[in-house]
């Protein structure tokens, strides 16, 4: 029986050597055979990708194992959310159609077993961060997207793939001060009456109880792979192996 619910985020299949990212796909391709039997729903946080556009009769290569889980999954009738993240926003209609996958461009609110969470990527809540606000809006912008899918795609997935690179760099070394704001955050939505608030984004793997709830930060899988486990009312975050 279909009991459990997953979430993961920032894999960032992309970034890596080929070599690298033979095994990361593999170790995904595990995970997901793995989860199959119990998962009801799996929760994708964003940065699924280092990068992704998605032309409208172009698919770039290197993901079919990753396309290919997915198909599984969903055809096995678990649910998968996808939140679509500041690395692989530019998404149209093929994670919906082809894979059966939900695409969300923002936060939501869900009850889970009678608990409540509030799911999101994460970045429009970090602090200190101005430049990248303004840039997110740039980037999101229809007309500059459309702009930008007149390019052939070899130039344009070559562009988005080297600046993704620098946008993830940023990430990894930027310095938000002591309070990145997602924790604050956090307790604002949990003083609400949430029970659990799940981000990702900043890649740093956190776990915080703060009065009757938690904060959980799922880190990324560039360096130690975690994922969130949630079932019988209990919240567990686990290594992947």
């Amino acid at each position: 029986m279909k009991s459990k619910y997953y979430f993961i985020s920032d894999i960032h299949f992309g970034f890596d050597s080929p070599s690298k990212e033979v095994e990361k796909e593999k170790l995904f391709v595990e995970f997901i055979d793995k989860i199959i039997p119990d998962c009801k729903t799996l929760f994708i946080l964003g940065d699924l990708f280092d990068y992704w556009f998605e032309y409208r009769t172009v698919l770039q290569k290197g993901y079919f194992g990753v396309f290919t889980a997915l198909k599984k999954l969903t055809s096995n009738g678990t649910g998968v959310y996808y939140f679509i993240g500041n690395h692989d926003f530019m998404h149209r209609d093929f994670f919906e159609k082809e894979i059966g996958v939900k695409l969300l461009k923002d936060e939501i609110s869900i009850n889970l077993e009678n608990k409540k969470f509030f799911l999101a990527h994460g970045d429009d809540f970090v602090k200190n961060d101005l430049g990248y606000k303004i840039l997110k809006k740039i980037l999101r912008s229809k007309v500059n997207q459309f702009l930008y899918s007149l390019l052939h795609p070899d130039i344009g997935i070559w562009l988005a793939r080297l600046s993704s690179k620098k946008s993830r760099g940023y990430t990894d070394k930027k310095d938000y001060g002591k309070v990145d704001g997602l924790f604050e955050f956090a307790k604002k939505k949990i003083k609400e009456g949430y029970d659990y608030v799940i981000f990702g984004h900043v890649h740093r793997l956190k776990d915080e109880k703060f009065e009757a709830g938690r904060y959980i930060n799922l880190g990324s899988w560039l360096s130690e792979p975690h994922y969130g486990e949630f079932s019988n009312n209990e919240f567990k975050i686990k290594k992947v192996s």
